[in-house]
């Protein structure tokens, strides 16, 4: 499978809300890092992901991805997502947001997929409160300074 056909199959696979489709795309012991949910380690937890938490409380996906690059081990690619919302909240608003993907691969399959997230737009789309937004962008600056690779930043 092609970067560009396997990037198309992720996208529809979630725009279809087919969890099995989205975890075939990974290995067994795929993972897959969400910016919101945290991670979902294993097929049957990917599948979950989809059919379950990311339907939960929205529907109408869409998601786009550009300028893929890929080494055959990395692979960066730019996207575009939204979805409508259910949240009672929201009154039913398109939360959109962009940010970049970025999958380990092996054997032309996701080991690990990790995403670099604008999600501020769709908190505002979604009418979230001022504190309610803090609290997660608090819990998302938490979870970059536990990462290995910040380490010497916070020195």
């Amino acid at each position: 499978m092609t970067t560009t056909a396997m990037l198309r199959a992720f996208c529809d696979a979630v725009e279809q809300r087919n969890g099995r489709a989205f975890a075939e795309l990974f290995t067994e012991d795929g993972i897959y890092h969400d910016v919101f949910y945290g991670a979902f380690a294993g097929r049957v937890k990917i599948a979950e992901m989809i059919d379950d938490w990311f339907y939960r409380t929205a529907t109408d996906f869409r998601w786009d991805m550009h300028d893929p690059v890929t080494d055959g081990t990395t692979l960066y690619a730019r996207y575009t997502f939204s979805y409508k919302s259910t949240l009672p909240e929201a009154n039913g608003a398109r939360a959109m947001f962009e940010g970049v993907a970025i999958m380990t691969l092996r054997d032309g399959q996701i080991v690990c997929y990790h995403e670099v997230a604008n999600t501020a737009p769709a908190f505002v789309d979604l009418k979230f409160a001022p504190e309610r937004i803090a609290k997660i962008v608090a819990k998302q600056g938490a979870e970059l300074k536990a990462r290995p690779a910040m380490r010497r930043h916070l020195t």
